[in-house]
């Protein structure tokens, strides 16, 4: 069986973070009998196909206490890993994670991205030797945001059609994500691109991306460390498998983020892509 570690980068949203990690208990597991779907809460560490490691960015207590309070609930384990705030340091604490994670096959998530009931079903199906798969998502609104977050709405079980009222209140930016088609040769379309990949849906083998040492932690503020990671992956060899169509997630409103050091990271991202190094 597969074994999957789930990072899910975090930085002070608890009341987003408790809705991911719900949608993550929330997983169908078809590999299993319903009998042993329902001792995955008395034995999560030995029958869980699955872990989550929280990534955790230096979050104040708030988002502590929320880990300490749901755990006992999650039919899966659960680790955090924080680091001190010192700044956007996204590269850095997801290096800690990886360093912990126990999973053959590493998805990455952002704790205010929420995946659909069978996203790790869908993520390990999509799983292959030599390729890094990149998902998409569905961007909500400040209003909905605001709406699912207040009643803790559980969106991942929505049906597609729940969507679509949303969708004309121009709440979510589309639907066609939502769709659903087949593994096939198709996914691997665009296998040198880079463009579009972003680590709030993202899946890698442990093993490449330890082989190109993981995420360079030069890249501090907002901005395109996700990209200069997958740019060393091609470079490495690994190529990219769409995940569209398979591995949706619901990307909840937030502000932007200070990008004061956008030019900065983008300069380090041009000399990766100049270079075609898989090494930093």
């Amino acid at each position: 069986m597969l074994k999957i570690s789930v990072i899910v980068t975090t930085y002070n949203r608890p009341d987003a973070l408790a809705l991911v990690l719900q949608a993550l208990a929330a997983q169908e597991c078809p590999c299993f009998t319903q009998e042993e779907q329902q001792q995955l809460f008395a034995k999560r560490q030995q029958k869980s196909p699955f872990e989550v490691i929280i990534a955790d960015d230096g979050s104040s207590c708030a988002t502590t206490r929320l880990i300490r309070d749901i755990q006992p609930y999650l039919p899966y384990p659960l680790q955090h890993v924080w680091q001190e705030n010192q700044g956007f340091r996204a590269a850095k604490i997801r290096n800690r994670a990886i360093a912990v994670a126990q999973g053959d096959y590493l998805i990455f998530l952002d704790g205010d991205c929420i995946p659909l009931t069978d996203f790790i079903t869908k993520q390990s199906q999509l799983a292959e030797s030599g390729c890094f798969v990149a998902g998409n998502r569905i961007l909500l609104s400040k209003k909905l945001t605001e709406y699912i977050i207040r009643q803790q709405s559980p969106v991942w079980k929505w049906h597609s059609l729940q969507w679509l009222l949303p969708y004309l209140r121009r709440d979510i930016n589309r639907l066609s994500p939502l769709i659903r088609l087949p593994d096939s040769f198709l996914r691997k379309y665009c296998a040198q691109t880079w463009q579009g990949a972003k680590t709030c849906n993202l899946a890698i083998w442990r093993e490449d991306i330890l082989e190109i040492k993981g995420f360079n932690e030069e890249f501090q503020g907002w901005g395109h460390e996700d990209a200069d990671l997958v740019v060393r992956l091609l470079s490495h060899g690994v190529r990219r498998k769409e995940g569209r169509f398979a591995v949706p997630v619901f990307h909840l409103w937030h502000p932007q983020i200070d990008r004061s050091q956008e030019l900065q990271n983008r300069q380090r991202l041009f000399k990766t892509i100049q270079t075609k190094t898989s090494q930093f």
